[in-house]
């Protein structure tokens, strides 16, 4: 079979999917931060907890099959044999999902919403 080959959805609506998901399966303490300008590595960061080792895995393999059937391509996954923190790469999108212990030790949101080096200066 010959065609176009499948695109990517914009990262908007990956970002709608994954914030859907997550949702959908109960995660908690859902937040984004916009990478635009901080990072060449994503348009978007999504981090979230869930309650168990159990339950990370499952948002981790629902976030996973979500996104390929949206058509995101090349969906990377690491941490699932543990399921203390997942880290899901959809490309323009990262999501992280921990347990709320390991949640709090990395304190990613912090680290990544403080503010661009020409915000501080303005403010």
């Amino acid at each position: 079979m010959t065609g176009t080959p499948a695109t990517s959805p914009a990262p908007a609506e990956v970002l709608k999917i994954v914030l859907e998901t997550l949702e959908d399966n109960k995660a908690e303490e859902i937040q984004t931060i916009d990478l635009k300008g901080k990072t060449s590595i994503a348009d978007a960061m999504v981090v979230s907890s869930g309650r168990s080792h159990r339950h990370v895995g499952a948002l981790a393999d629902y976030l996973v099959q979500a996104l390929k059937d949206a058509g995101v391509v090349q969906v990377r996954v690491e941490g699932v044999p543990a399921c203390d923190w997942v880290l899901v790469d959809a490309g323009d999108v990262i999501i992280h999902v921990f347990r709320p212990e390991v949640r709090s030790f990395y304190n990613l949101e912090k680290m990544w919403s403080a503010a661009r080096p020409a915000e501080r200066l303005a403010g």
